[in-house]
């Protein structure tokens, strides 16, 4: 008896070591945390999956309960902005939280500058109050002296793009009518768009809309990206080939997280990871060379990584496969694609990017086509650095490198903002 349960304990052992273990670059620090907060996330998944398989909820939904779950066992907040006010309120029927500093005010004629945030997750999860998100908030409104609107934008499923964008876009375009800033106290030549992920997708193609829309007299000041997602077309880029299966965002489950924005069928990704996948012909050539990455990336990210998919072709795109190019031609869902003259008169930039994410290219070939277009732009590269390392620089994992990402991101704002 006791050594059938020494052999029940052993296989037990095995199976969860065997779970838990993914390899991972030694240039990661702490990666036994690492492995954990993978492990917790896809179990997430593959529950979300398997309800969703048997008919008891959406995936998406599982996996939303399960983060507030989590969120619910610890207290996030640490102090930090604790004379913030916060209110939430709707800014042209968009929920918006709004963080106001306790000072009175630090520029001229006592007004201050100001953020507004868009949050990550896919354009599926995540929300202002979300423990990670409103910490950053109070953070960024407490140091900076700043008001700080974080929107509340709709999620899928229950919406697809372009509802996102619209209603990052209808919030921003009201925040920044003068009388708006006026009753906030805040300094319209102080004003920056930011976001991190999906939320730096928006913030990106918000920032440019509101760059050539003459009928907003305001505009943003600065642009500050954290690891943005900026095109879905090749997910064969140098970063996703090296990273597809580094936590915490693997590459299929970029791909779900497209499909899921433009409303797509998710059993479809591995039509969007195929390598012939941009090479169809409805594909413009002039859309491809936005995506030429053998151009526009450093020789030390390109490394030994190749176009693939060129030679093999692409067989015609037909019903529900077909729904994915007009979304993915968009600029409004790939701010990677917009034109040199409408990145021209975007706002100076920060943008932040990680080696060990699939997305790291998106924001440096980004970075170049930036600075190409006479953009000022500060490029803060993290080698140790995993995609969504930020959100994860509080309870209950205290990442180093995402402590290093906010001090950053925050030293940057009190700079240039």
């Amino acid at each position: 008896m006791k050594l059938s349960s020494v052999v029940v304990t052993l296989i037990l052992t095995v199976g969860v070591s065997y779970y838990i273990y993914t390899p991972l670059p030694a240039a990661i620090e702490e990666p036994l945390k690492l492995m954990l907060l993978d492990t917790l996330f896809r179990a997430m998944v593959q529950v979300g999956d398997l309800c969703q398989c048997l008919g008891l909820s959406h995936h998406i939904t599982v996996i939303r309960g399960a983060i507030s779950g989590l969120e619910s066992l610890g207290e996030m907040a640490g102090g930090q902005g604790g004379g913030v006010r916060v209110s939430d309120v709707d800014f042209d029927r968009v929920p918006v939280r709004v963080y106001e500093p306790p000072a009175a005010g630090g520029g001229e004629g006592g007004l201050r500058r100001a953020v507004m945030f868009y949050h990550g997750g896919g354009w599926a999860l995540g929300a202002t109050k979300m423990g990670s998100y409103d910490v950053l908030c109070r953070q960024m409104s407490d140091e900076l002296n700043a008001v700080v609107v974080s929107v509340e934008y709709r999620l899928a499923p229950e919406v697809h793009f372009p509802v996102q964008y619209e209603d990052c876009l209808a919030a921003a375009k009201h925040f920044l009518e003068p009388g708006i800033l006026g009753k906030l106290s805040v300094d319209p030549q102080r004003v920056a768009v930011s976001g991190d992920s999906a939320g730096g997708n928006l913030a990106a193609a918000v920032a440019q809309q509101i760059s050539v829309d003459d009928s907003v007299s305001v505009k943003f000041s600065v642009q500050a990206l954290i690891y943005p997602v900026l095109q879905g077309l090749d997910l064969n880029t140098p970063s996703h080939q090296q990273n597809h299966n580094i936590p915490i965002l693997h590459r299929f489950i970029m791909a779900r997280f497209w499909l899921l924005y433009l409303g797509v069928d998710t059993s479809l990704y591995p039509l969007l990871l195929s390598p012939s996948f941009l090479h169809h012909p409805s594909i413009p050539p002039s859309v491809r060379s936005h995506l030429n990455w053998t151009t526009l990336l450093p020789a030390k990210h390109i490394k030994h990584y190749k176009p693939v998919g060129m030679e093999m072709g692409s067989q015609e795109v037909t019903g529900q496969e077909g729904n994915l190019l007009p979304g993915l031609l968009d600029v409004r869902a790939a701010p990677l694609l917009a034109e040199q003259g409408v990145l021209g008169r975007t706002p100076r930039a920060y943008i932040l990017t990680c080696e060990y994410d699939v997305l790291r290219d998106d924001g440096l070939m980004y970075t170049r086509k930036l600075q190409d277009a006479g953009v000022t732009v500060s490029s803060h590269h993290y080698d140790d650095g995993f995609h969504g390392a930020l959100s994860f620089a509080h309870w209950p994992f205290f990442f180093d490198v995402g402590k290093r990402m906010i001090r950053g991101y925050m030293d940057w704002l009190q700079e240039n903002l």
